[in-house]
């Protein structure tokens, strides 16, 4: 159909011409109402976005010499932070000559690990970089 007869068309149906693929040969166009397909889309544009999750990594720090009742204090927070679907960060960072002691450090996040077992995968495995040890954990 040319381009004009397509026009007339749409003004008797008292709707919009509307180009749906200009690069295709020839090109398609449709006829439609144009502000209320601009409204529906948004209409589904809005529910993808309520639909979608924003994951977000939530931080923990620990020291090598951290107190047991600081240590459940910070689990508690883990586990809240997991029970509402967040990864986790778990670090623990080394100052001046506690460096020499990596192993107090790996014992430590072994246990959060034991600690969060029920409710957390472990995402990346304890690992040292520089003066700081890290493990990842992610929402069951």
């Amino acid at each position: 159909m040319t381009v004009p007869a397509a026009l007339n068309a749409a003004q008797d149906y008292g709707m919009d011409l509307v180009e749906v693929a200009p690069n295709a040969t020839p090109p398609v166009c449709r006829i439609m109402e144009y502000g209320k397909y601009k409204y529906e889309k948004s209409k589904r544009e809005a529910q993808a976005r309520k639909k979608q999750t924003v994951i977000v990594i939530k931080e923990i720090k620990f020291r090598p010499k951290t107190d047991e009742h600081d240590y459940q204090f910070k689990l508690k927070h883990i586990k809240r932070f997991l029970e509402d679907r967040n990864k986790v960060k778990v670090v623990i960072r080394f100052r001046g000559r506690e460096i020499m002691h990596l192993d107090k450090g790996l014992e430590m996040l072994n246990r959060v690990r034991e600690d969060c077992a029920e409710m957390a995968n472990v995402e990346m495995e304890p690992k040292a970089e520089g003066r700081i040890m890290v493990m990842m954990l992610a929402p069951k």
